[in-house]
């Protein structure tokens, strides 16, 4: 269990960083700019569910949980990573469950036919934002991989979640008219005219 009783604890005044081992690491160290990743990502999706219905919120809610699982992940350095009392680490049954719903999403979507442009309601152009967010927090954490050892299933985990987030916006635009399509070199002949 958490308790904090003061947020502010001054350990940090100097740039370093608890990591749950103990260990500290500097604030700009790849650890943390994954670890903030994640945390931004998490951030988008809580501001796509502020403009959304109650049963495309749900979902997001559990997810949210599970990026501070992520997190988590993410702050105890090492190779070992079944979960323990004092480690908690990402498990496949949670890319799963993002499998699953993408399916059940999938079933009532038309295939695509071009690539979409990531815009037309605003829940979907916020969810656009946090699957933006997403990749970015999985390019951060390939980059700690080069580095250190990163939970093969925390790195499965935050790839699917992008996809996701990418078929719930195309749900949440087909309730609305449909997807916004890319139409390659549609402005082309406006080159030149101001």
């Amino acid at each position: 269990m958490v308790r904090l009783n003061r947020i502010y604890t001054r350990t940090g005044d100097k740039g370093t960083t608890g990591l749950v081992d103990g260990s500290r690491v500097a604030k700009h160290d790849a650890r943390m700019e994954a670890i903030g990743a994640v945390d931004e990502a998490n951030s988008a999706i809580g501001l796509a569910i502020c403009v959304l219905d109650d049963a495309t919120a749900r979902p997001l809610r559990r997810i949210q949980n599970d990026l501070f699982d992520l997190g988590a992940d993410l702050a105890t350095p090492g190779d070992y990573f079944t979960p323990a009392p004092m480690a908690l680490r990402m498990v496949q049954g949670q890319a799963d469950w993002l499998e699953r719903a993408m399916d059940a999403l999938n079933e009532d979507l038309p295939p695509l036919t071009s690539f979409i442009l990531p815009g037309g309601t605003e829940g979907a152009a916020r969810l656009h934002v946090a699957r933006a967010a997403t990749r970015q927090a999985e390019r951060a954490m390939t980059a700690l991989g080069a580095q250190a050892p990163v939970n093969p299933q925390a790195l499965s985990y935050i790839n699917r979640l992008s996809d996701y987030l990418f078929v719930l916006a195309r749900a949440v635009n087909a309730k609305a008219g449909g997807d916004v399509l890319w139409v390659p070199g549609a402005s082309r002949g406006d080159a030149g005219v101001s």
